[in-house]
C-alpha cells in the first residue's frame, strides 16, 4: 500500500461492481493475493494492494480500473466493498484536506511498486507470467463494451441442442443467438455476458456470467448475425457438493425463440493473428473449447475459399472421456490435413489416466519446431488447474530442444503468442 500513500491519503484501488462481470482474471493475475470475492463481488484489500496494476490490463471491462483517494485510516474495507452495488462517490476536497491537507496520492503507474515477498522456495513456477496481454500483432481489431449492465441488449434463442453424449455426466450445449439487426461485431477468442432473471436472496439483479464465443466473427450460420456458446450445465460445486448453477442452468433449458439479455463483447488479447503462414497451437479442456471451435471454422471457412494460406493448426483437448468430450463427431469430421487432433481422457474405463500435458510430450518434436517459428501463436483455455501443467510441459518441450526458456517464455508472453484464459 505504501506506493499508494502520500500525505495522510490513499489512492485506494476498487472494482467497479456495476460492470464486473466476476470473470476471476483479476485475482488470478495479481502476484501478491489482494484481491478476492465473495458470491457477489470481487474486491481489492487496501492493505495490501502495492498499485502494481498487473491486473489492470487483462480485465476485460475495465471494471478494475478505479480509484478513490481517501484518508488511509478511512480506507474502505472489503467487508464494505462486498455490499456494494456501485462505487461511493470521490470525498470532497475538504474532507481529504483535514486528514491529508492538500497531498495527492502517487499514481501507480509510475510508483515504483513494492516487489512481492520472495518465497522461500527459489523457483516458484508460475504460469501466469508468461499470458500475453497484448493480442497477436496481425490481430483484426476487437470491438468491447458496446453494451453494459444498465443497457443490455436482448436476443433470441436460435438454437440449443446437446453435444456431448446423453446419459453422461458432462451435459454440454450449443446455444445460438440471434441478434437481428442490432450491431454486435465479436472475434474469435472473445466472450459476452448473459444476465439471468431474476434476483438474488437479497433482491438485488442477478450479475452477468462470462461465456467464451464458439463461432467465428462472421456467425455460427455464415453471413448471419448470431452468436454460439459452449455451456455445461453445473450440477455440483468444485467440492463435488450437489449444486445447481444458475446461469448454466437457465441456458441449458433455454428453448428456441426465448428471449436472453446480453452485455459486451469483451476481450482485447486472446485474438488470433490474421497473417498467412500463422500457426495456431491450441490447448483445451471441456467448455474450453469454445474459442478453439471458433478459431478452427474461421480457418476452414477462409481455406474452403481458397483465398488465404493458413498454417498448422495443433490442438490438443482432454475430457474425462470420449462421450463427454463436446463436438467429437464434428471434430472427428475435419480433414487430417487440416487439423492435427490429440485427445486425452482422464476417466475412460481400464485405461490410465491422460491428460493434454502428457500428450504435448509426446508430441515434443513438433511442438519444439513450432516454438522456434516466430509465426506459432499458442492458446490454453480450460480450467485453472490446467494451466500449470500446460505451461511447464512448454517449458520441457523447450528445454529438450536446447531453447532457453528463459528467453522464449518471456517473448512468448511479449510477442502476443502465449496466451492462457481459464476459469
Amino acid at each position: 500500500m505504501n506506493a499508494l500513500v502520500d500525505g495522510g491519503l490513499l489512492r485506494q484501488h476498487l472494482i467497479d461492481p456495476e460492470i464486473c462481470i466476476r470473470c476471476n482474471t483479476c485475482e488470478a493475475t495479481c502476484p501478491i493475493g489482494a484481491v478476492t470475492h465473495d458470491d457477489r463481488n470481487y474486491v481489492v484489500k487496501a492493505d495490501v494492494c502495492n498499485g502494481c496494476m498487473a491486473c489492470v490490463p487483462p480485465c476485460p471491462t475495465g471494471a478494475i480500473d478505479n480509484w478513490r483517494k481517501v484518508p488511509v485510516a478511512a480506507a474502505y474495507p472489503i467487508e464494505e466493498q462486498l455490499q456494494w452495488d456501485t462505487l461511493p462517490a470521490e470525498l470532497p476536497p475538504e474532507q481529504l484536506a483535514e486528514a491529508g491537507g492538500d497531498a495527492i496520492a502517487a499514481d501507480p503507474a509510475s510508483a515504483p511498486a513494492e516487489a512481492p515477498a520472495a518465497s522461500a522456495t527459489e523457483d516458484v513456477f508460475d504460469p501466469r507470467r508468461y499470458n500475453a496481454t497484448l493480442p497477436p500483432w496481425s490481430a483484426a481489431h476487437a470491438y468491447t463494451n458496446l453494451y453494459g449492465p444498465k443497457s443490455p441488449l436482448t436476443v433470441t434463442v436460435a438454437g440449443n441442442i446437446r453435444v456431448t453424449d446423453a446419459g453422461t455426466e458432462s451435459d454440454t450445449h450449443h446455444i445460438v443467438l440471434d441478434f437481428g439487426p442490432m450491431p454486435f461485431p465479436v472475434l474469435e477468442g472473445q466472450s459476452i455476458g448473459i444476465i439471468p432473471p431474476g434476483a438474488d436472496a437479497q433482491g438485488r439483479a442477478h450479475h452477468a456470467r462470462q461465456y467464451s464465443i464458439a463461432s467465428p466473427r462472421n456467425g455460427e450460420r455464415p453471413g448471419y448475425n448470431n452468436v454460439s456458446l459452449t455451456v455445461k450445465r453445473v450440477t455440483a460445486d468444485p467440492q463435488g457438493r450437489p449444486m445447481r448453477g444458475l446461469c448454466s442452468n437457465y441456458l441449458c433449458d433455454l428453448k428456441v425463440g426465448d428471449a436472453v439479455q446480453v452485455i459486451g463483447p469483451f476481450g482485447t488479447s486472446f485474438l488470433m493473428p490474421n497473417h498467412p503462414r500463422s500457426n495456431l497451437v491450441m490447448i483445451c479442456t471441456g467448455t474450453g473449447s469454445a474459442p478453439m471451435r471458433a478459431m478452427t471454422e474461421w480457418r476452414r471457412r477462409l481455406r474452403a475459399s481458397g483465398k488465404f494460406e493458413g498454417g498448422r493448426l495443433l490442438l490438443f483437448f482432454g475430457a474425462r472421456t470420449q462421450q463427454e468430450l463436446p463436438y467429437f463427431g464434428p471434430l472427428m469430421s475435419l480433414p487430417k490435413d487440416f487439423i492435427d487432433v490429440n485427445l486425452a481422457f482422464s476417466r475412460t474405463p481400464a485405461q490410465p489416466r491422460r491428460y493434454v500435458q502428457d500428450l504435448m510430450r509426446e508430441r515434443a518434436a513438433d511442438l519444439a519446431d513450432l516454438l522456434k517459428d516466430p509465426n506459432t501463436f499458442f492458446y490454453v483455455c480450460g480450467l485453472r488447474s490446467m494451466e500449470e501443467g500446460v505451461v511447464l510441459a512448454l517449458r520441457e518441450v523447450a528445454r529438450d530442444a536446447g531453447l532457453a526458456w528463459d528467453d522464449l517464455g518471456p517473448a512468448l508472453q511479449r510477442e502476443g503468442r502465449l496466451h492462457l484464459e481459464t476459469y
